[in-house]
């Protein structure tokens, strides 16, 4: 069975990275444009995510996954270098479920708190807010370097990297491991959630007193740009941390076996070794999947999309037309 899977696998993280990469380059280019009609606040933290997003594709799904199906042995494969990747990649998923927290509170105060949202929501707190979880994340990742260790040595070089034993045995790194895994994902699914509540309750309150004040019925209405302009922002909001939710959902599951049942991960049988390796799958599938929200929730997104892609294809005639000319 774990070898059918295995098989799977490598197809499923192929295909993943023959569209996470284009994806999230073309949602940069966009973005990058500023000509989505999104505040310059709001393009910051999308921007921010869609290159994390790009960098977990690339160390996790390509550097990681696919070199380990398809090109074992080589230089990828020597201890320092995969110990490296590994920190890579660990800072940039840990990134990339930050800035869609950060994003998701910065649309909490555009919405519920207009007071604060003056002061906060500016492209510099954005710029000084996406750089701090940056730099912080990166130095919390860098202790995982020296939890990895040769699994043999050959001429002298260490190749590949496996867990030391004492990672899972010391006090030290095991509250390391602990403060990690609440850090990401426990703490975001629980911050995502608080912010989304909050934000519905806010909407249905000031929807009823915006109706009141407006005089609106169930037999007359007016259009509302205010609360037209809200409800786009809301539903990208929540599309977001939706899917961010679903997608992360089956790997915070099997977090919560191994604590609870004290299941090593290395003696897991065939079913709960595939359900581990689905929730990684679908976890990554995740950095695939905010363009593909953009394009569903923004007219102006969709539009630049469209002319994205028509680009090359327009280029390419003009440019046979010129030759045959």
């Amino acid at each position: 069975m774990r070898e059918t899977f295995s098989r799977v696998a490598e197809i499923y993280y192929l295909i993943l990275a023959v569209i996470g990469v284009p994806v999230n380059l073309i949602a940069i280019v966009i973005l990058s444009r500023r000509t989505c009609g999104l505040s310059i606040c709001t393009t910051r933290y999308l921007l921010a995510m869609a290159m994390a997003d790009l960098l977990v594709i690339i160390a996790e799904v390509i550097l990681w996954r696919i070199n380990y199906y398809y090109f074992p042995g080589t230089f990828l494969d020597i201890t320092p270098v995969c110990s490296v990747n590994y920190v890579l990649l660990r800072a940039a998923m840990d990134c990339s479920v930050w800035f869609t927290i950060a994003f998701s509170f910065d649309r909490f105060v555009a919405i519920c708190c207009q007071k604060l949202k003056r002061k906060y929501c500016t492209r510099k707190t954005a710029s000084v807010v996406l750089a701090t979880i940056c730099i912080l994340l990166c130095l919390k990742n860098v202790p995982f370097y020296f939890t990895l260790g040769p699994g043999w040595i050959i001429n002298n070089v260490p190749w590949d990297c496996y867990p030391k034993s004492s990672y899972y045995t010391d006090p030290g790194w095991l509250g390391f491991d602990w403060f990690g895994t609440i850090l990401t994902p426990f703490l975001t699914f629980a911050l995502i959630l608080l912010f989304n509540c909050l934000t519905i309750r806010y909407i249905l309150v000031t929807s009823r007193i915006r109706k009141g004040l407006r005089g609106q019925n169930k037999a007359e209405k007016q259009r509302d740009p205010e609360m037209e302009s809200r409800r786009k922002s809301i539903i990208l909001l929540f599309t977001i941390s939706g899917s961010f939710i679903v997608l992360w959902l089956v790997n915070v599951i099997d977090f919560l076996y191994y604590i609870i049942t004290g299941t090593y991960p290395g003696d897991y049988n065939d079913f709960e070794y595939i359900f581990q390796q689905v929730g990684f799958m679908l976890r990554n599938m995740s950095c695939c999947t905010n363009t593909f929200i953009y394009a569903v929730t923004q007219s102006r997104f969709r539009e630049q999309l469209e002319s994205t892609m028509k680009y090359p294809v327009t280029w390419i005639i003009q440019l046979l037309k010129k030759q045959n000319s």
